[in-house]
């Protein structure tokens, strides 16, 4: 990642800001994107294989079939709560307002 010229970080500060103060943002903004932090190689990689599951067998990715059962649960759990807030919102049901 490149470090942004201090003239376009300037530019993006507002024009009221004191000089010092402006200088003090500009080198908070050059550190700050300069030392973004990067995980551990070891992690990276541990996190590949869980995602992929590939590599070791103790820690398994999740099986497409029960990945694909819980998003149907989610959604029709989802649509379920949408119909009963807009039957709430209707002033039927057990949610309506009195």
């Amino acid at each position: 990642m490149t470090v942004p010229d201090a003239d376009k970080i300037r530019r993006d500060l507002p024009p009221d800001l004191d000089r010092a103060e402006r200088e003090q943002l500009v080198a908070l903004a050059k550190r700050l994107q300069a030392d973004v932090p990067v995980p551990v190689p070891g992690f990276r990689g541990d996190l590949r294989r869980r995602l992929t599951g590939t590599g070791d067998r103790r820690a398994k990715a999740i099986a497409p079939h029960v990945a694909r059962r819980l998003a149907v649960g989610y959604t029709a759990s989802g649509v379920f709560l949408l119909a009963v807030a807009t039957l709430g919102l209707a002033g039927v049901g057990p949610f309506a307002a009195a």
